[in-house]
């Protein structure tokens, strides 16, 4: 298979200030960025640059968007595994398919993003199916896992944390968890995406306890619904 059909290719730009995330998580993602800026000084002392990040958690709380901010922070290009075209009947396949798509990130520098990781990193002893199989493919990607350059930078996501292989756990040099975001976190982001709009528009019912894909899918709703009304009641307005 052709490595380019292997990639989704995701040119939406986003800032690490677009993302929502808590004070700890984005101390973490900031302190990240800045080893890869710094990289070359640091390993001057030593010192290993963090390059295999795990986000775990609940979905739609901003996995993605971390990898795409980060990736537009540090200037590199973003690799998005396109795991519905990778894993195949064939393990023996998906195997070089994933080999390939790291092959690629390493030549180019560039940061992969694996999301739902547990389609491919499941604990080998969970596949009563063929354990065999997938075994072979788990130890291909800690092989590609360990023999990463450090100026390449892996994040995998997933929301099923606990069906991870542990020595594929063990890999990762930082673990972040998102969760759902509490009412007040929720609040912030309502205010940030209801602030470009005129205060009629502003003024809506909340839904709580939801991730923030939810939450700016449930105002945008509400808020196009009431400008398409303003449309429609001029428009009938205007009519002859």
């Amino acid at each position: 298979m052709n490595l380019h059909d292997l990639l989704i290719h995701d040119k939406e730009i986003v800032r690490l200030d677009d993302v929502f995330l808590l004070s700890d998580k984005r101390m973490a993602i900031v302190q990240l960025i800045k080893e890869h800026r710094y990289g070359p000084e640091l390993r001057k002392f030593g010192l290993p640059v963090s390059h295999k990040i795990l986000l775990h958690g609940s979905s739609g709380c901003g996995k993605t968007m971390t990898a795409k901010a980060i990736a537009n922070s540090l200037g590199k290009q973003l690799f998005v595994l396109n795991l519905s075209n990778v894993v195949n009947s064939r393990i023996g396949e998906t195997s070089q398919n994933i080999k390939g798509v790291f092959e690629k990130a390493a030549r180019e520098k560039a940061v992969l993003f694996l999301d739902e990781f547990d389609q491919i990193g499941k604990s080998r002893g969970n596949d009563d199916k063929d354990v065999g199989e997938m075994r072979r493919l788990v130890n291909t990607l800690i092989q590609l896992i360990d023999h990463l350059p450090e100026e390449t930078l892996l994040l995998c996501a997933t929301n099923h944390v606990a069906i991870l292989d542990d020595a594929l756990l063990r890999r990762f040099q930082v673990k972040i968890i998102y969760g759902l975001p509490s009412d007040k976190d929720l609040d912030h982001y309502y205010e940030a995406l209801l602030e470009r709009f005129p205060s009629h528009l502003r003024d809506i019912d909340r839904k709580y306890n939801v991730s923030y894909a939810e939450a700016k899918d449930h105002a945008f709703s509400i808020v196009k619904s009431r400008l398409i009304a303003q449309f429609e009641s001029a428009d009938q307005f205007v009519s002859p």
